[in-house]
Protein backbone atom coordinates (compact mmCIF):
# COMPACT_ATOMS: atom_id res chain seq x y z
CA UNK A 1 0.00 0.00 0.00
CA UNK A 2 2.62 2.62 0.79
CA UNK A 3 4.74 1.66 -2.03
CA UNK A 4 1.51 2.40 -4.34
CA UNK A 5 1.13 5.57 -2.27
CA UNK A 6 4.27 7.09 -3.25
CA UNK A 7 4.36 5.77 -6.99
CA UNK A 8 1.23 7.46 -6.88
CA UNK A 9 2.57 10.76 -5.23
CA UNK A 10 5.54 10.68 -7.71
CA UNK A 11 3.48 10.90 -10.49
CA UNK A 12 1.22 13.84 -9.25
CA UNK A 13 4.76 15.62 -8.15
CA UNK A 14 5.76 14.95 -12.36
CA UNK A 15 2.78 15.76 -13.50
CA UNK A 16 2.53 19.25 -11.88
CA UNK A 17 6.40 20.34 -12.18
CA UNK A 18 5.59 19.46 -15.70
CA UNK A 19 7.83 16.94 -15.93
CA UNK A 20 7.32 12.67 -16.99
CA UNK A 21 10.13 10.25 -16.77
CA UNK A 22 13.01 10.87 -15.29
CA UNK A 23 15.98 13.43 -16.57
CA UNK A 24 18.53 11.95 -18.58
CA UNK A 25 19.91 14.36 -20.87
CA UNK A 26 22.33 16.94 -20.28
CA UNK A 27 21.59 20.61 -19.03
CA UNK A 28 21.54 23.02 -21.55
CA UNK A 29 23.66 26.06 -21.81
CA UNK A 30 21.87 29.34 -21.11
CA UNK A 31 22.95 33.08 -22.13
CA UNK A 32 21.45 36.48 -23.15
CA UNK A 33 22.80 38.59 -26.19
CA UNK A 34 24.04 40.88 -26.34
CA UNK A 35 24.00 41.26 -22.72
CA UNK A 36 22.20 40.56 -19.61
CA UNK A 37 22.01 44.32 -18.57
CA UNK A 38 19.37 46.04 -21.13
CA UNK A 39 18.11 49.32 -21.09
CA UNK A 40 14.57 49.78 -20.11
CA UNK A 41 13.16 49.25 -23.91
CA UNK A 42 15.81 47.96 -25.19
CA UNK A 43 16.20 44.14 -27.03
CA UNK A 44 17.34 41.17 -26.04
CA UNK A 45 17.58 37.10 -27.37
CA UNK A 46 17.94 34.44 -24.86
CA UNK A 47 19.30 31.34 -26.05
CA UNK A 48 19.18 27.89 -24.92
CA UNK A 49 21.50 25.38 -26.36
CA UNK A 50 21.23 21.35 -25.79
CA UNK A 51 23.69 18.85 -27.20
CA UNK A 52 21.06 16.81 -29.28
CA UNK A 53 18.52 17.93 -32.30
CA UNK A 54 14.71 16.60 -32.25
CA UNK A 55 14.12 18.54 -28.91
CA UNK A 56 11.57 21.19 -27.13
CA UNK A 57 12.91 23.89 -25.25
CA UNK A 58 11.32 25.71 -22.58
CA UNK A 59 12.01 28.54 -20.76
CA UNK A 60 11.24 29.38 -17.16
CA UNK A 61 11.22 32.48 -14.54
CA UNK A 62 11.66 32.74 -11.27
CA UNK A 63 8.96 33.07 -9.97
CA UNK A 64 6.25 33.04 -12.57
CA UNK A 65 3.80 30.35 -13.65
CA UNK A 66 4.00 30.10 -17.01
CA UNK A 67 6.97 29.07 -19.36
CA UNK A 68 7.95 29.75 -23.12
CA UNK A 69 8.37 26.65 -25.47
CA UNK A 70 9.57 26.46 -28.82
CA UNK A 71 10.41 23.03 -30.85
CA UNK A 72 13.46 23.07 -32.55
CA UNK A 73 13.72 19.76 -34.94
CA UNK A 74 16.32 20.22 -37.14
CA UNK A 75 19.14 22.12 -34.79
CA UNK A 76 20.22 22.41 -30.88
CA UNK A 77 19.59 25.86 -30.02
CA UNK A 78 16.40 27.45 -29.34
CA UNK A 79 15.90 31.64 -29.55
CA UNK A 80 13.71 33.63 -26.85
CA UNK A 81 13.29 37.18 -28.05
CA UNK A 82 12.37 39.98 -25.62
CA UNK A 83 11.64 42.93 -27.89
CA UNK A 84 11.01 45.73 -26.03
CA UNK A 85 12.08 44.91 -22.28
CA UNK A 86 10.21 46.03 -19.20
CA UNK A 87 10.84 46.45 -15.66
CA UNK A 88 9.02 42.73 -15.11
CA UNK A 89 11.44 41.21 -17.70
CA UNK A 90 14.40 41.66 -14.50
CA UNK A 91 15.13 38.24 -13.36
CA UNK A 92 16.28 35.41 -13.25
CA UNK A 93 15.74 32.39 -16.03
CA UNK A 94 16.70 28.71 -16.84
CA UNK A 95 15.63 26.33 -19.45
CA UNK A 96 15.45 22.79 -20.14
CA UNK A 97 14.21 20.54 -22.92
CA UNK A 98 12.76 17.64 -23.67
CA UNK A 99 12.51 14.83 -26.84
CA UNK A 100 9.71 15.84 -29.23
CA UNK A 101 9.46 12.10 -29.87
CA UNK A 102 9.64 10.70 -26.64
CA UNK A 103 7.84 13.63 -24.28
CA UNK A 104 9.08 11.52 -21.31
CA UNK A 105 12.93 12.13 -21.66
CA UNK A 106 13.93 15.63 -20.10
CA UNK A 107 17.12 16.71 -19.95
CA UNK A 108 18.18 18.23 -16.49
CA UNK A 109 18.11 22.18 -16.09
CA UNK A 110 20.28 24.56 -17.31
CA UNK A 111 22.32 27.01 -15.07
CA UNK A 112 20.20 30.43 -14.01
CA UNK A 113 21.09 33.41 -15.69
CA UNK A 114 19.56 36.69 -14.22
CA UNK A 115 18.34 39.97 -16.88
CA UNK A 116 19.05 43.03 -15.50
CA UNK A 117 16.70 45.98 -16.44
CA UNK A 118 19.21 49.29 -16.16
CA UNK A 119 17.66 52.64 -14.86
CA UNK A 120 18.21 56.00 -16.88
CA UNK A 121 19.47 57.50 -13.52
CA UNK A 122 22.07 56.30 -13.48
CA UNK A 123 24.38 57.39 -16.94
CA UNK A 124 26.06 54.42 -18.42
CA UNK A 125 29.62 54.48 -18.12
CA UNK A 126 32.68 54.35 -20.35
CA UNK A 127 34.79 50.64 -21.10
CA UNK A 128 37.97 51.10 -23.00
CA UNK A 129 41.26 48.60 -23.09
CA UNK A 130 45.01 48.70 -21.93
CA UNK A 131 46.20 47.54 -25.26
CA UNK A 132 43.62 49.53 -28.09
CA UNK A 133 45.51 47.72 -30.97
CA UNK A 134 45.24 43.98 -29.71
CA UNK A 135 46.48 41.57 -28.22
CA UNK A 136 48.40 38.34 -28.94
CA UNK A 137 47.36 35.15 -27.73
CA UNK A 138 48.88 34.44 -24.35
CA UNK A 139 49.40 37.84 -23.49
CA UNK A 140 47.50 40.12 -20.71
CA UNK A 141 44.92 42.63 -21.10
CA UNK A 142 42.82 44.85 -18.30
CA UNK A 143 39.53 46.17 -19.43
CA UNK A 144 38.80 49.46 -17.88
CA UNK A 145 35.23 50.59 -16.91
CA UNK A 146 34.61 54.28 -15.31
CA UNK A 147 30.88 55.58 -14.29
CA UNK A 148 29.80 58.78 -13.11
CA UNK A 149 29.41 57.76 -9.60
CA UNK A 150 31.95 56.95 -6.52
CA UNK A 151 31.80 53.80 -4.44
CA UNK A 152 30.14 51.72 -6.44
CA UNK A 153 29.81 47.72 -7.85
CA UNK A 154 31.18 47.44 -11.02
CA UNK A 155 30.10 44.48 -13.68
CA UNK A 156 31.52 43.65 -16.62
CA UNK A 157 28.84 41.64 -19.49
CA UNK A 158 29.88 39.51 -22.36
CA UNK A 159 27.98 37.13 -24.19
CA UNK A 160 28.40 33.55 -22.90
CA UNK A 161 30.40 34.18 -19.72
CA UNK A 162 30.04 35.77 -16.55
CA UNK A 163 32.87 37.94 -14.57
CA UNK A 164 32.92 38.41 -10.96
CA UNK A 165 31.34 41.91 -10.06
CA UNK A 166 34.33 44.39 -9.08
CA UNK A 167 33.52 46.96 -6.03
CA UNK A 168 35.30 50.40 -6.05
CA UNK A 169 35.93 53.06 -3.38
CA UNK A 170 35.99 55.67 -6.44
CA UNK A 171 34.45 55.80 -10.04
CA UNK A 172 36.44 52.53 -11.97
CA UNK A 173 37.11 49.21 -11.87
CA UNK A 174 39.59 47.25 -13.76
CA UNK A 175 39.44 43.77 -15.12
CA UNK A 176 42.62 42.04 -15.78
CA UNK A 177 42.64 39.15 -18.13
CA UNK A 178 46.01 37.05 -18.23
CA UNK A 179 47.30 34.17 -20.45
CA UNK A 180 44.62 35.52 -23.22
CA UNK A 181 42.55 32.63 -25.49
CA UNK A 182 40.33 32.47 -27.95
CA UNK A 183 37.75 32.10 -25.69
CA UNK A 184 38.55 35.84 -24.27
CA UNK A 185 37.71 37.01 -27.58
CA UNK A 186 34.60 39.04 -28.10
CA UNK A 187 32.44 42.25 -27.45
CA UNK A 188 32.39 43.53 -24.24
CA UNK A 189 30.10 46.33 -22.11
CA UNK A 190 29.97 47.04 -18.30
CA UNK A 191 27.51 48.56 -15.91
CA UNK A 192 27.21 49.14 -12.39
CA UNK A 193 24.99 49.58 -9.46
CA UNK A 194 25.19 50.55 -5.94
CA UNK A 195 26.37 48.71 -2.86
CA UNK A 196 23.83 49.61 -0.30
CA UNK A 197 20.58 51.30 -1.79
CA UNK A 198 18.12 49.25 -3.63
CA UNK A 199 19.92 47.78 -6.59
CA UNK A 200 19.51 50.80 -9.42
CA UNK A 201 21.82 49.62 -12.32
CA UNK A 202 22.84 51.98 -15.04
CA UNK A 203 22.63 51.37 -18.41
CA UNK A 204 25.23 49.73 -20.10
CA UNK A 205 28.43 51.57 -21.59
CA UNK A 206 29.15 51.45 -25.58
CA UNK A 207 30.71 47.76 -26.53
CA UNK A 208 34.25 47.77 -26.97
CA UNK A 209 35.98 44.29 -28.79
CA UNK A 210 38.58 42.54 -27.22
CA UNK A 211 40.60 41.62 -30.72
CA UNK A 212 43.20 38.29 -30.68
CA UNK A 213 46.31 38.31 -32.63
CA UNK A 214 47.12 34.94 -33.40
CA UNK A 215 50.82 34.47 -34.50
CA UNK A 216 50.39 31.79 -36.58
CA UNK A 217 48.50 33.33 -39.32
CA UNK A 218 50.57 34.72 -42.11
CA UNK A 219 50.55 38.62 -41.95
CA UNK A 220 49.08 40.10 -44.81
CA UNK A 221 50.98 42.70 -48.07
CA UNK A 222 49.87 45.87 -48.67
CA UNK A 223 50.48 48.27 -51.37
CA UNK A 224 49.35 51.56 -52.67
CA UNK A 225 48.77 52.56 -56.63
CA UNK A 226 50.54 55.03 -58.18
CA UNK A 227 47.50 57.27 -58.13
CA UNK A 228 47.36 57.26 -54.46
CA UNK A 229 43.58 56.34 -54.33
CA UNK A 230 43.72 52.72 -54.21
CA UNK A 231 45.21 50.54 -51.05
CA UNK A 232 45.44 47.26 -51.78
CA UNK A 233 45.44 44.63 -49.21
CA UNK A 234 46.80 41.05 -49.80
CA UNK A 235 46.18 37.90 -47.71
CA UNK A 236 46.72 33.78 -47.86
CA UNK A 237 43.48 32.63 -47.79
CA UNK A 238 39.87 33.24 -48.62
CA UNK A 239 37.56 32.77 -45.88
CA UNK A 240 38.35 36.45 -44.37
CA UNK A 241 37.50 39.55 -43.63
CA UNK A 242 40.07 42.57 -44.09
CA UNK A 243 40.60 45.47 -42.05
CA UNK A 244 42.44 48.89 -43.27
CA UNK A 245 44.30 50.71 -40.04
CA UNK A 246 45.80 54.03 -39.96
CA UNK A 247 48.07 55.20 -37.78
CA UNK A 248 46.98 57.46 -34.79
CA UNK A 249 43.45 56.68 -35.41
CA UNK A 250 41.37 55.00 -32.99
CA UNK A 251 38.19 55.52 -34.71
CA UNK A 252 36.23 52.75 -36.84
CA UNK A 253 38.32 50.70 -39.05
CA UNK A 254 37.27 50.01 -42.69
CA UNK A 255 36.74 46.44 -43.48
CA UNK A 256 36.04 44.36 -46.58
CA UNK A 257 34.13 40.92 -47.24
CA UNK A 258 36.62 39.73 -50.33
CA UNK A 259 35.53 36.95 -52.85
CA UNK A 260 38.74 36.20 -53.05
CA UNK A 261 42.79 36.31 -51.06
CA UNK A 262 42.74 40.00 -51.12
CA UNK A 263 40.85 43.46 -50.93
CA UNK A 264 41.49 46.92 -52.50
CA UNK A 265 40.22 50.23 -50.59
CA UNK A 266 39.61 52.70 -53.05
CA UNK A 267 39.80 56.57 -51.67
CA UNK A 268 37.17 58.31 -53.88
CA UNK A 269 38.71 62.08 -53.57
CA UNK A 270 42.08 61.79 -52.12
CA UNK A 271 43.09 65.67 -50.05
CA UNK A 272 45.13 66.20 -47.08
CA UNK A 273 43.08 64.55 -44.62
CA UNK A 274 44.21 60.82 -45.99
CA UNK A 275 47.77 61.43 -46.05
CA UNK A 276 49.62 58.78 -43.59
CA UNK A 277 50.99 55.30 -42.34
CA UNK A 278 48.32 52.54 -43.08
CA UNK A 279 48.70 48.41 -42.47
CA UNK A 280 46.15 46.26 -42.96
CA UNK A 281 45.28 42.48 -41.08
CA UNK A 282 42.82 39.99 -41.28
CA UNK A 283 39.92 37.72 -39.62
CA UNK A 284 39.21 34.55 -40.13
CA UNK A 285 35.29 34.94 -40.96
CA UNK A 286 34.66 31.38 -38.68
CA UNK A 287 36.96 33.62 -35.74
CA UNK A 288 35.49 36.99 -35.69
CA UNK A 289 37.40 38.38 -32.70
CA UNK A 290 41.26 36.80 -33.94
CA UNK A 291 42.95 38.63 -36.41
CA UNK A 292 46.74 37.95 -38.04
CA UNK A 293 49.04 40.32 -37.04
CA UNK A 294 49.04 43.95 -39.18
CA UNK A 295 50.97 44.25 -42.72
CA UNK A 296 54.10 46.33 -42.43
CA UNK A 297 53.15 49.98 -42.95
CA UNK A 298 52.58 52.43 -46.09
CA UNK A 299 52.89 55.32 -46.11
CA UNK A 300 50.34 57.69 -48.41
CA UNK A 301 52.32 61.23 -49.30
CA UNK A 302 49.74 64.09 -50.36
CA UNK A 303 51.08 66.34 -52.31
CA UNK A 304 50.26 70.35 -51.76
CA UNK A 305 49.69 71.94 -55.16
CA UNK A 306 50.96 75.63 -55.75
CA UNK A 307 47.22 76.81 -55.80
CA UNK A 308 44.59 75.57 -54.28
CA UNK A 309 41.69 76.07 -56.61
CA UNK A 310 39.01 74.66 -53.54
CA UNK A 311 35.66 76.71 -53.85
CA UNK A 312 36.81 78.66 -50.80
CA UNK A 313 39.78 79.76 -52.47
CA UNK A 314 38.26 80.36 -55.96
CA UNK A 315 35.87 82.69 -54.15
CA UNK A 316 38.71 84.65 -52.42
CA UNK A 317 39.97 85.16 -55.68
CA UNK A 318 37.21 86.18 -57.37
CA UNK A 319 36.61 88.64 -54.24
CA UNK A 320 40.13 90.32 -54.95
CA UNK A 321 39.83 90.68 -58.53
CA UNK A 322 36.54 92.86 -58.11
CA UNK A 323 38.54 94.87 -55.40
CA UNK A 324 40.75 95.92 -57.83
CA UNK A 325 38.67 96.29 -60.76
CA UNK A 326 37.09 98.78 -58.42
CA UNK A 327 39.59 100.58 -57.11
CA UNK A 328 40.87 101.12 -61.08
CA UNK A 329 37.70 102.32 -61.87
CA UNK A 330 37.69 105.05 -59.10
CA UNK A 331 41.01 106.13 -59.91
CA UNK A 332 40.12 106.45 -63.97
CA UNK A 333 37.42 108.29 -62.96
CA UNK A 334 39.78 111.08 -60.76
CA UNK A 335 42.20 110.86 -63.74
CA UNK A 336 39.85 112.11 -66.65
CA UNK A 337 37.65 114.37 -64.35
CA UNK A 338 40.19 116.65 -63.19
CA UNK A 339 40.84 119.86 -65.07
CA UNK A 340 42.59 120.71 -68.02
CA UNK A 341 45.54 121.99 -67.45
CA UNK A 342 45.86 121.24 -63.61
CA UNK A 343 49.20 119.91 -62.02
Amino acid sequence: MSSALTVLLGCWLAGHSGVWGGREFLKPTIWVSPSRVVALGGSVTIRCAGRYPGMEFFLRKAGHPNRQAQSVPDGTVAEFPIASVGREDGGSYTCDYRSITDQSRWSHPSDPIEIIVAEPSYPKPSISLSSSGGVSLGGAVSIWCRGQRWGVRFVLNREGRHFPPVDSDDNEAVFPISNVSREHGGSYSCSYHSRSEPITVSYPSDPVELVLRDPSLPRPSISLSLTGDTIRCQGHRRDVRFFLHKAGDLNPQRHLDPAGDGAEFHIPTVGRQHRGNYSCSYRPQSEPFVSSEPSDPVQLVVAVAPLDFTNANVARLGLGAAVLLVLGLILAEAYYSRPRGAP
